[in-house]
C-alpha cells in the first residue's frame, strides 16, 4: 500500500493540486477572452459548437433573487 502511494504521489498529480491547476486554466482561458473562456464566464457548454434541445439543460440555474417567489 505505501508503495502504491509512492508512486501516485511521485507520478500523478491529485487532488488539491489538480483542482487548483485545472482552476488556473480556466481562469486564463477567461482571462484570454477565448471562445471556450467566455463559454466558460456564461455557464454554457464548452466543448458544443451549437447547444441542441437537450444540451441547453446543461447550462447553469440560473442564480436565486433575495426576496423572490415564484
Amino acid at each position: 500500500m505505501l508503495q502504491i502511494r509512492e508512486v501516485i504521489d511521485r507520478d500523478y498529480m491529485v487532488e488539491g493540486d489538480l483542482r487548483r491547476e485545472t482552476g488556473m486554466n480556466i481562469k486564463r482561458l477567461m482571462d484570454l477572452g477565448c471562445y471556450r473562456g467566455l463559454r466558460h464566464r456564461r455557464g454554457l457548454p464548452v466543448r458544443v459548437s451549437a447547444p441542441t434541445p437537450m444540451r441547453v439543460r446543461a447550462r447553469v440555474r440560473p442564480k436565486s433573487i433575495a426576496g423572490k417567489k415564484k
